[in-house]
């Protein structure tokens, strides 16, 4: 599941429509999640409409009161059928498949939640196993989405280090964005480029 429904207020337009390296932020992390083995992949949209082919899109209508509604409505889109839903933020560019993976792997080897951790601290993607959804959904609040749910219950979290293989850096303003921009080496996306807009 890609959360992509903000407004990218301090960027000046939707996270999900800005162009990176010839992608959307929002066309980069359903590749991610499919490139990391996740399927099928559900984009939950909000200030912007996101149409991208082989995926399932949720729009939340109430897309303003922050990630958690987000959450809850990629949650309820979700089908029983599945055992478990990683989640991804599109704000987060140089996060890689393999983080994923990892993510996968250790729901295969008996994790039931998971979380990304970079040279030790918490932060995105997670995996949330299907038996905790309506729980997750219950405690998703403001921007917090699955944090607080997460935190609620260390004894039953896995963490996964994928500090080796990715990057947890968010994209939240213009600097953020030439700054990583500069990282995947997108030259139109850097500050006195010609190109740079």
């Amino acid at each position: 599941m890609l959360l992509a429904g903000g407004a990218g207020t301090r960027l000046g337009r939707p996270k999900a429509l800005v162009e990176l390296g010839g992608l959307t932020l929002a066309e980069r992390g359903v590749a991610l999640l499919r490139d990391g083995g996740a399927d099928p992949i559900i984009v939950v949209t909000g200030a912007a409409p996101v149409s991208l082919p082989g995926i399932i899109t949720a729009h939340n209508p109430h897309w303003r009161t922050g990630m958690g509604s987000s959450l809850r409505e990629g949650l309820q889109t979700l089908s029983a059928e599945r055992d478990a839903v990683v989640i991804a933020l599109v704000d987060q560019p140089l996060i890689t498949p393999a983080a994923i993976q990892r993510l996968i792997a250790a729901f295969a080897s008996g994790a039931r939640l998971a979380v990304a951790c970079y040279q030790g601290k918490p932060r995105n993607p997670v995996l949330i196993g299907r038996e905790h959804w309506t729980e997750a959904a219950a405690a998703a609040r403001g921007d917090a989405g699955a944090r607080g749910f997460l935190r609620a219950r260390p004894a039953l979290v896995t963490a996964v280090e994928c500090g080796d293989v990715a990057s947890p850096d968010d994209v939240d303003t213009p600097e953020d964005l030439a700054r990583v921009a500069a990282l995947l080496g997108d030259p139109s996306r850097v500050p006195g480029c010609p190109r740079h807009a």
